[in-house]
């Protein structure tokens, strides 16, 4: 049967990217969390088979998203985004509510937990490409758009900031602040949100001692290397230790209890360990081929929420995996933000897969 001249086949390329850089995050974490997994849990593998299932999970999401059409993501946008701002009230909800690393950023359902601020990232960029598409006369506008605007963005910054998740206000802010451009946004308006979300940044670091830490880490690595600067000097002995060629999957030293969070924000840290700069500089090929192949169907989608929904993965993706990797050698300081599709993270893989769905989706309606 042929295909019809307005929806086509996805964007194959995409998808196999994708396919590929999600595998290996899965050999990647397989050896990076073995250590970690065996001293908490007494299971090598337990944090693999954990992400086995999220995976799992998210590649279903990814193809349910991928049958829903751009049209009817726009119709879902606001209720799914209210539903959102929901759970990241009941976050704050004793007994359902979960704290980890003084971070009140979890849901208890159950069998697992849910992290609500990843699933913001999804629904708000949803509903901002289809506010700023009905907008799309006013966005210029002080009143009716950059107020308006700035009132959306500081009711879930302020939610997910409140956890607190700096790191995540960061990437919801530099995401949707590119897609307010993107959408035809004043660069006077655009400038102005930058530089009060800095201010409000700075502010919140200047009165958290934890945060203050890190910044002075930052800006001096060798200061207290068994203290608030360990983690970062840990990281970068991860990364020199392997060279251009690695010491070889499965050999890194620094995961023996050396490394924090190596299934986690700090897995680049293992990959440059065990891979080496070869490695690394592939992993960051890889996913920048994936950001030019989601900018080329930005460039032929006929509608204009499919191209902010689109531009905001992009930024989401590409911003998140420069900040993670960039930490990891003492080029930015140290947030706790996964390496989209490797970092170890249920809700996390969950929503970028669904997200990458909507974009492969979104593929299916380009100009040929």
């Amino acid at each position: 049967m042929p295909l019809s001249p307005t929806v086509h086949a996805v964007d194959y390329k995409l998808l196999g990217l994708i396919l590929l850089l999600t595998a290996f995050g899965l050999v990647m974490l397989a050896s990076a969390s073995n250590v970690l997994g065996f001293e908490r849990f007494g299971d090598t593998y337990y944090f693999t088979k954990q992400q086995l299932v999220h995976v799992g999970v998210g590649l279903i999401a990814l193809l349910i998203c991928v049958k829903i059409p751009p049209a009817l993501w726009q119709k879902i946008a606001f209720p799914a985004f209210a539903v959102t701002l929901v759970l990241l009230v009941v976050v704050f909800i004793p007994g359902i509510g979960i704290t980890i690393n003084n971070a009140k950023s979890w849901i208890n359902v159950g069998v697992s937990t849910l992290q609500p601020s990843e699933i913001a990232k999804f629904t708000f960029l949803l509903y901002i490409c289809v506010w700023f598409k009905q907008r799309k006369a006013h966005l210029t506008s002080t009143l009716w758009g950059l107020l308006p605007f700035l009132t959306l963005l500081g009711l879930l910054a302020g939610l997910v900031f409140l956890q607190p998740d700096p790191g995540t206000v960061a990437i919801i802010i530099i995401m949707s602040l590119g897609v307010f451009y993107g959408a035809g946004a004043k660069y006077t308006h655009i400038i102005s949100l930058a530089v009060i979300a800095v201010m409000l940044i700075g502010s919140a670091i200047l009165i958290s001692p934890y945060r203050k830490d890190r910044i002075a880490v930052f800006l001096s690595p060798e200061k207290d290397p068994m203290g608030v600067g360990y983690h970062i000097n840990q990281s970068m002995i991860a990364i020199g230790s392997g060279g251009w060629r690695g010491l070889g999957l499965g050999k890194s030293r620094q995961k023996f209890s050396y490394l924090p969070e190596s299934a986690g924000d700090s897995i680049f840290a293992v990959i440059g360990e065990e891979g080496g700069f070869i490695v690394s500089v592939g992993l960051i090929i890889l996913l920048g081929i994936l950001i030019y192949r989601l900018f080329d169907i930005a460039s032929r989608v006929p509608d204009e929420f499919s191209r902010y929904f689109v531009l905001g993965v992009i930024f989401w993706i590409g911003v998140q995996s420069f900040v993670n990797m960039a930490a990891m050698i003492g080029l930015v300081p140290l947030t706790g933000l996964p390496l989209p599709l490797v970092s170890f993270g249920g809700t996390a893989v969950l929503s970028i897969l669904a997200a990458l769905g909507v974009c492969l989706s979104i593929s299916r309606t380009t100009k040929i």
